[in-house]
């Protein structure tokens, strides 16, 4: 009869376990490659205590059973070797007919990741605690920004789930809530108000500097146009016998200009121009100066502004406008205006058509969003004024329903 071996303690041991001379215990199993590999932990069971100079970790038999548990759902051993640079590459080869901008952010991650030691971590040695105090360290000691590692997040979450499904892992180390281990530090783009876009746009207009830019900026305001969609704005794309605008491509720039479809889908639209929106478009085709040959972009050609060199505006050239000025304006009045960008155009039209009671559906379409939800909870800026302004108006119709007067 075989004599059964047993630890220091006398507990019988199975197969592949065994106690080193040091007190450590080690499992032998072979892998579904057919080669030998070890686990070792310094408890035997869940309830051993813990010696106080070593690390806390899981017991031998725990270990067992989460090799036993992976070969029973095929999960790979060792996560198949792979550091996780080498998975958001894969990841990344996956990703084919992305936006350049989407392959810019892609570019990001990867040149961050071949840098940090978190890019050569092994893939399933990575726990969702590590990944935690990876980005949390990121943002306090590197001055990450919220926005910039909600980016990042955005591309290691679905590489890591990638490996789930190809059972190289059993959970996804990245399928946590940011917001509850980061800071937000994001500044929220708000809508201005009717007043202060009146003040920006009378101060424009009545600048010798500046009003060169107003027709541009009005209809920032009046149509909520991203600034992409404007700047790819040609003249061909202006229906001045329809009164309307087509929109269906966006003008970029990142080392040379060039030309990207619309954000989705739903961005291809054709926009119905009021009477005052025309006449800026008029006055920009009148006044438009371009340089000598006209400058093509991927097919394109009639671009609308033009800077002193004659290269075509695109969006940084406004960002510069809108700030230069903002700080101007505020340089001369007491009462200052917020920071106003060309994106904050299209969040106060948005807020102004909803708060005048457009259906949102319509308003959705204006706007080029694929989803409604985006339409209503991101671009709509509700205040205490605008609420209140609301119940009174309800509360006065309700009275004259019942015939008060509350004028008196």
């Amino acid at each position: 009869m075989d004599k059964k071996r047993k630890d220091n303690k006398g507990r019988i041991l199975h197969n592949g376990e065994v106690q080193l001379a040091d007190g450590k215990y080690r499992y032998k199993y072979v892998d579904e490659t057919g080669k030998e590999r070890f686990l070792y932990s310094w408890r035997l069971l869940r309830h051993d205590p813990m010696l106080q100079e070593k690390k806390k970790t899981l017991s031998l038999r725990e270990l067992e059973r989460q090799v036993e548990a992976d070969a029973f759902d095929h999960i790979v051993t060792n996560g198949g070797n792979i550091t996780v640079l080498e998975l958001v590459e894969k990841y990344i080869m996956t990703k084919t007919g992305v936006r350049t901008t989407t392959k810019a952010g892609y570019r990001t991650v990867i040149n961050h990741l071949k840098k940090d030691t978190f890019g050569r971590k092994r893939i399933d040695t990575v726990r969702i605690s590590d990944a935690k105090v990876w980005l949390i360290g990121l943002q306090k000691n590197e001055g990450k920004s919220f926005s910039t590692l909600h980016s990042m997040r955005g591309v290691l979450r679905p590489a890591f789930q990638m490996a789930v499904d190809d059972d190289l892992l059993r959970k996804n180390p990245f399928s946590f809530q940011l917001i509850e281990v980061l800071v937000n530090d994001s500044v929220r783009r708000e809508a201005i108000s009717r007043e202060e876009e009146r003040k920006i746009l009378d101060f424009v207009k009545n600048d010798i500097h500046f009003k060169r830019y107003y027709e541009g900026i009005y209809i920032l305001f009046k149509t909520g146009l991203r600034i992409s969609e404007f700047c790819g704005l040609t003249v061909s794309d202006i229906d001045l016998k329809g009164h309307k605008l087509f929109v269906d491509h966006q003008l970029h720039k990142r080392g040379g200009y060039y030309i990207e479809k619309t954000k989705t889908e739903s961005g291809n639209r054709i926009i119905p121009m009021t009477k005052e929106v025309e006449k800026c478009f008029v006055k920009i085709l009148k006044n438009r100066q371009p340089p000598n040959p006209e400058p093509m972009v991927d097919g394109k050609v009639g671009f609308l502004y033009f800077d002193k060199n004659g290269s075509i505006c695109y969006n940084l050239h406004w960002e510069h406008y809108f700030k230069h000025i903002v700080e101007k304006y505020n340089s001369i009045y007491k009462v200052q205006l917020p920071k106003i960008t060309p994106h904050v155009c299209r969040h106060t039209y948005c807020s102004n058509m909803a708060k005048s009671g457009m259906n949102p559906k319509t308003l959705q379409y204006l706007m080029g969003h694929s989803d409604i939800s985006v339409t209503l909870n991101v671009y709509t800026h509700v205040n205490f004024d605008d609420a209140k302004a609301e119940i009174n108006k309800l509360s006065a119709n309700n009275y004259e329903e019942i015939g008060i007067n509350t004028k008196v």
